[in-house]
């Protein structure tokens, strides 16, 4: 899954943090989740810690778009959270269930993470709101997959911000274009031409292959 997407995203609790609420714009954090599963979905391999809120809405989105939710999507979750995982995870069988260490929330989180990123090869990851798991996410992410692309959607604010602090240089169109949609398109390298598909094995290798044909 070389050209996999790891995504990092959550509306920002005001009681738990209360400092990523204030600048979070929760319109826009939905707006990005659902143009980055647009953009991706059928097209790339997407990857993230499950989040009740995210997933179903991208679950949704497949299905509207007829591409196998399961076979697209792998999704992280400890067992440290075991009695608050959806019921979708028995349905779709696509959930990699790491451990619970002795019921430290942390460490359990550390490990799942530190799973997530050294399973998969990653082009790019996205960092959309969230609070301070988004940081620490992003922090081992850097120190794991080095050479991938970062893309902290500064507009949507939460932690977002704070990683794109930590980055230093990033590009103005992260604040400033909230066509969300174009913006994954430029900077996932995806072209609009690529074709959807239903599983990962009836894709093409390269990218020119995948490009939409019409019949004249």
């Amino acid at each position: 899954m070389a050209e996999a997407i790891f995504l990092s995203a959550g509306v920002p609790d005001p009681k738990r943090g209360p400092a990523y609420a204030e600048t979070a714009d929760t319109v826009a954090i939905t707006s990005a989740v659902s143009a980055l599963a647009y953009v991706t979905l059928g097209r790339r391999p997407l990857v993230w810690g499950g989040h009740p809120a995210i997933t179903p809405m991208i679950l949704v989105m497949s299905e509207d778009m007829s591409v196998d939710y399961g076979e697209w999507v792998t999704l992280y979750q400890s067992e440290v959270f075991k009695d608050e995982f959806p019921e979708d995870n028995k349905r779709f069988h696509n959930v990699v269930f790491t451990a619970n260490l002795g019921g430290d929330r942390d460490a359990s989180l550390s490990l799942m993470r530190e799973r997530m990123f050294t399973e998969t090869q990653f082009k790019a990851a996205v960092f959309i709101g969230g609070m301070g798991g988004i940081v620490a996410e992003y922090e081992m992410f850097k120190k794991l997959q080095p050479d991938a692309k970062v893309i902290p959607v500064t507009s949507t604010g939460g932690a977002s911000l704070e990683v794109a602090k930590i980055m230093g240089d990033v590009s103005s169109d992260f604040e400033l274009n909230r066509d969300y949609v174009a913006l994954f398109h430029e900077h996932l390298d995806i072209s609009v031409k690529e074709e959807r598909y239903r599983v990962p094995e009836e894709q093409p290798a390269t990218a020119e292959d995948r490009y939409w044909r019409r019949n004249n």
